[in-house]
């Protein structure tokens, strides 16, 4: 079964580093926690909003061993008022024996405010 897999990030500011860095932070955990393999890998989606323009994010997915030939493709988000800013999405999409419900979404700073029900739900997943 093919299912998405999305996490979401921020940043302080718009700068290259900071960016890749939350970027590849986030793939990695990702990927562990979902045990994702690019060989099961169909694409990766990554949006930002639009104070984000310094730095294509996938650039930090290109830093992973293994990853080189998976497709990736960043977008804009939907400039929606008083949404979150300096915002980072990914979505994985992923040939998986998981569940919907085993699947594990990745939310880091101020991103876990997107998603709440899911935050609690992966704490004790964890324990």
């Amino acid at each position: 079964m093919i299912r998405g897999i999305r996490g979401a990030t921020t940043v302080d500011h718009d700068g290259q580093d900071a960016i890749v860095e939350a970027t590849f932070t986030l793939l990695q955990d990702m990927i562990k926690k979902n045990k994702i393999d690019p060989e099961d890998t169909a694409s990766v989606f990554i949006s930002t909003t639009e104070d984000i323009r310094s730095v294509f994010p996938a650039k930090a997915l290109r830093k992973i061993e293994g990853w080189e030939f998976v497709p990736v493709m960043c977008m804009r988000e939907i400039p929606v008022k008083d949404a979150l800013p300096f915002c980072i999405r990914i979505m994985v999409h992923v040939n998986t024996e998981l569940s919907q419900k085993e699947v594990q979404h990745i939310y880091h700073h101020e991103a876990v405010k997107l998603r709440p029900d899911l935050i609690g739900a992966h704490r004790k997943a964890d324990s």
